[in-house]
């Protein structure tokens, strides 16, 4: 991943994080807080792919696919 958009990424990381403390401050469920995070994360997983991790997932898995072949 390139330094900027690793940056960029743990910034945003820290916002949700962020906004996860208010709502928690503000009485939140810790369902409502769970599920706003994850669907944050999810959502800067989109906007913000890390290709490295990525092509290692697809090579982990072609490995394990051709020792249980």
């Amino acid at each position: 991943m390139n330094p900027k958009n690793a940056v960029e990424k743990a910034t945003a990381l820290y916002a949700i994080a962020d906004a996860a403390d208010d709502l928690a401050r503000a009485g939140a469920e810790p369902f409502e807080i769970k599920a706003f995070t994850s669907g944050a994360r999810e959502k800067l997983a989109e906007e913000r792919p890390d290709y490295d991790k990525y092509a290692k997932a697809y090579a982990a898995s072609e490995r394990f696919k051709e020792g249980n072949q």
